[in-house]
């Protein structure tokens, strides 16, 4: 929330999702972000951690994923856990699980018990493949999901393989985001109705939905399928990115004539330049640019463009990203417990977001969602189940 740290003493309420209940399954990736945005939106989200922990080695005050919610500790393979779990379920108006298909109902907390405890409840799966399918059991990771649906080859150079765009388009915009919207959409039928669904988010139906436009160009002739080929993909030297003195990169994207020109005056490109409308002409267009950005440092070159509409910005690092004035200005960053991070977003104009809650230490607040949720035996949870004995070699 932009002017500093978001805390309850200066949050305004309400907040959009006050008075929702999410229940999280705790799992790793895109199940929860998607918590967390529905958290950051000020619902009351409840994370069921596992005993062991969800993500080895990471400290649970540095998974900032896990902000905005509150944990209780259950294990999930006991008869006890699971009549818990399914109490949680009762109460609440969404859950989220992101396990492999079939994991949920073996742990008899699938759609099925849930849906019979709460005709409400708008349940939400996470997962990589969907729900059905040939690949929907098989394992497979953010970029595995990018290689089936077309996105990962849009990415990299022309000539060399694809790169790897961190998990950001596939778990976290194809995956939480879709399921996010699901959700709320289904939030918003079952408060109509009282009847609650299933919403299946798979990571390879988000993107896929992503590339809508592209499919679009591409059947219009638009768009050819290959990489650095296109308007859009860095083939066009005025959309692209350009090394500087220092080892920098600056970002262009002066797509517009009016922008185009803004561009090449202030990188001082006179004279009769290669036509930008030709394909052909391209590759001399981009050894000139090039060749421009090439003699001056990332910092010299932000400011020849500072302030104009030349459509051009350095490529930051994700530690320098916080400083920049633009995103200082707005509080797209803050800073909670020490730590710096990403504010929660989108705005809104009459009930901010932003929960005030650092990330949930696994089981710290049985006590708290036993008392608000009205289920006193969270408050003393059972002894996970004593491992099978094994006999024999």
């Amino acid at each position: 929330m932009p002017g500093g740290p978001m805390t309850a003493t200066t949050r305004p309420a309400p907040c959009p999702l006050a008075g929702v209940r999410v229940l999280e399954l705790a799992g790793i990736g895109p199940g929860p972000f998607a918590a967390m945005l529905l958290g950051d939106l000020c619902a009351d989200v409840v994370r069921v951690d596992r005993p062991g922990g969800s993500w080895p080695g990471l400290d649970p005050a540095r998974d900032l994923t896990n902000r905005a919610k509150r944990s209780v500790l259950l294990d999930l393979k006991s008869p006890d856990g699971q009549e818990l779990a399914l109490g949680l379920a009762e109460r609440a108006d969404v859950l989220i699980e992101g396990f492999r298909p079939g994991v949920a109902e073996r742990l008899g907390v699938g759609p099925g018990p849930c849906l019979a405890r709460n005709p409400a409840l708008v349940y939400g799966r996470m997962t990589g493949w969907g729900q059905d399918g040939p690949l929907a059991r098989t394992a497979g990771h953010d970029l595995t999901y990018l290689a089936l649906t077309g996105a990962l080859h849009l990415t990299g150079p022309a000539h060399g393989p694809p790169t790897a765009p961190a998990n950001l388009l596939g778990d976290y915009a194809g995956g939480a985001l879709y399921l996010v919207a699901g959700v709320l959409a289904a939030l918003l039928h079952a408060r109509a109705t009282g009847t609650g669904q299933v919403v299946d988010a798979a990571i390879v139906d988000g993107v896929a939905h992503l590339t809508t436009a592209l499919h679009g160009l591409l059947a219009a002739g638009l768009w050819r399928d290959a990489r650095e080929a296109n308007l859009l993909d860095g083939g066009a030297p005025f959309y692209g990115v350009y090394a500087t003195s220092d080892g920098g990169c600056m970002a262009v994207g002066a797509l517009e004539p009016a922008f185009y020109d803004e561009f090449t005056r202030l990188l001082g490109l006179t004279g009769d330049l290669p036509d930008r409308d030709d394909p052909a002409s391209w590759p001399r267009l981009r050894a000139l640019v090039a060749g421009r950005f090439a003699r001056r440092t990332r910092a010299e070159w932000e400011r020849v463009f500072a302030g104009s509409d030349a459509c051009v910005a350095p490529v930051l690092s994700l530690r320098e990203a916080p400083d920049h004035p633009h995103l200082a200005a707005r509080g797209t960053f803050t800073v909670r417990d020490g730590v710096r991070q990403p504010a929660p977003a989108p705005r809104f104009s009459a009930t901010p977001a932003g929960s005030g809650r650092g990330p949930a230490r696994p089981g710290a607040d049985a006590a708290d969602v036993a008392r608000d949720w009205d289920l006193p035996g969270l408050a003393a949870p059972p002894a996970p189940a004593a491992p099978p004995v094994r006999r024999g070699t």
